[in-house]
């Protein structure tokens, strides 16, 4: 299969897409070091999965709190690694010289928006676990799981609907 030519362009971030890093990473970081100051307070058995209703279904070694953060961290590289390789993004065939930076630029908002919609979801998975694990609330609630989905396909929904629309 012929790969078509991509050109490789320099596009600086835009002002949204800082603001959006600076939330996703900043409650991201917070709930990290929530996890790290309660840590000495929290029991032997955490919540290690939840149902569809946000309920505890298994309860873990407090250890397994620590995937939560490692996982969310292998997301943030590995998707501001794409976000700074737009050129390698999957296009329409309509992409050409003329039209690319529209496309790179979209494409890039989608998975930054993308990315730190994971983060924020992955800041309050580990604030809900630790407080359950701490008997501060028993589940994550029903709202989690339908937000958590919402959530994570508005900006995909977004980014498709402008790319039909760039020329």
């Amino acid at each position: 299969m012929k790969y078509p030519y991509r050109p490789i362009l320099k596009i600086p971030k835009t002002r949204n897409e800082i603001i959006f890093d600076i939330i996703g990473i900043g409650f991201f970081v917070i709930s990290i070091l929530y996890i790290i100051v309660q840590w000495k307070h929290l029991p032997d058995q955490i919540p290690g999965h939840f149902n569809a209703k946000g309920e505890v279904d298994r309860w873990g070694s407090k250890y397994e709190l620590l995937i939560v953060p490692i996982i969310g961290l292998f997301i943030f590289l590995l998707s501001t690694l794409f976000e700074k390789a737009p050129h390698m993004h999957n296009y329409p065939n309509r992409l050409n010289e003329s039209n690319a930076e529209q496309f790179y630029l979209n494409s890039r908002k989608m998975l930054n928006a993308t990315k730190n919609v994971c983060m924020l979801f992955f800041a309050v998975l580990n604030f809900q676990m630790v407080r359950i694990g701490l008997d501060k609330q028993d589940s994550l609630g029903g709202w989690f799981l339908p937000v958590l989905i919402i959530s994570f396909f508005i900006p995909l929904a977004v980014g498709i609907y402008k790319q039909t629309k760039i020329k």
